[in-house]
């Protein structure tokens, strides 16, 4: 079966996709001033995942997400791409157990309660690094809820490290519930407001169609990854976790099948999508910025579609090797 094919013709989105023309500009700074340079010493003895990391092209993945920030405000995006791409390869490989000093740590930075150094963790002056662009931009009560849901983003990835400690699946219905928080999209949503300058009252974030909607961003993303990348989880034994191979566990079918099944639930929350977009509830003076939330948000969906089919790190199983990401955990912990 050719997924790539399932992809570029099934998974249809009626969404805009735009890409943010600053994209090489942070590229750039991405490869030079980041990977080569402040975080080098991650991965100062290992060139060639360095290269790799650069192939993965984070600041064109975060430009089809955020088409029109400006550079200054683009910055802190492409940080947490980078972030998002390190603590996954970094901890995919962990047990359970470290994750939640991890978290704390993270939190902590993330709140301005400790400092990068002082966290431990190897990835704590990057957030120090984010807080401190996105304070420029946003209220904290904005960096709190982005926080929150960075919180959310380690919950799904213990979660998950659980089931592949243990080789266990879960249910499909508690595999989209752990997925829909380790996908780690929630942050980015939230950064939306970094993006066009509108700060929504926290009574809009917490109403139940914008978190369905929100929710139904993650499942949607989440449908699409699963199947491309179900190689790659078959390569590093993450299958638990991969609703396509969750599928074919409980159903017992082919994995074929298991593909057509994650489309039709893809399809299925893809029209909740569309028709709770097409119908938002009053938001008063909010009205506006709430419907060009929601667009923003719609242009995720496509845009991911659009990048992520040409990336090497989903089309190929090569990257990073698990053996790799092993090793380099242990350096951490030594």
């Amino acid at each position: 079966m050719n997924t790539l094919e399932l992809l570029n013709n099934q998974f249809k989105y009626p969404f805009p996709a735009l890409k943010n023309p600053n994209a090489e500009l942070l590229q750039e700074i991405t490869e030079n001033q980041w990977i080569d340079g402040e975080y080098l010493w991650l991965y100062e003895q290992n060139p060639d995942l360095r290269k790799k990391y650069k192939k993965t092209k984070t600041a064109h993945i975060a430009a089809q997400w955020f088409p029109t920030a400006s550079p200054d405000r683009f910055r802190p995006i492409c940080r947490l791409m980078l972030w998002t791409l390190y603590n996954d390869d970094l901890y995919e490989e962990s047990g359970p157990e470290n994750i939640d000093h991890i978290s704390q740590q993270s939190i902590a930075v993330l709140k301005g309660e400790i400092s990068g150094e002082d966290s431990g963790i190897s990835l704590g002056k990057m957030l120090a690094s984010l807080r401190e662009e996105l304070i420029q931009f946003v209220p904290e009560e904005s960096i709190s809820r982005f926080t929150k849901m960075i919180e959310r983003y380690f919950t799904g990835l213990k979660t998950e490290l659980i089931y592949k400690k243990e080789k266990t699946f879960p249910t499909v219905e508690e595999c989209i519930a752990l997925r829909e928080n380790s996908i780690c999209l929630y942050p980015f949503l939230q950064l939306t407001e970094v993006e066009t300058g509108i700060i929504l009252p926290p009574e809009i974030h917490e109403h139940p169609v914008i978190r369905r909607l929100q929710a139904l961003a993650c499942h949607l993303v989440t449908y699409f990854n699963e199947i491309q990348s179900v190689a790659k989880d078959e390569a590093t034994d993450s299958i638990y976790y991969n609703i396509v191979k969750v599928i074919q566990h409980e159903h017992q079918i082919s994995l074929e099948e298991a593909c057509l099944e994650d489309l039709r639930l893809h399809n299925e929350d893809l029209k909740e999508f569309i028709s709770l977009q097409a119908s938002l509830p009053d938001f008063g003076i909010w009205q506006d910025a709430v419907v060009n939330w929601i667009h923003y948000m719609s242009m995720v969906l496509s845009g991911w579609k659009n990048i992520s089919t040409k990336l090497d790190r989903y089309n190929k199983t090569e990257f990073p090797s698990a053996l790799e990401l092993k090793e380099r955990l242990n350096q951490n912990q030594h």
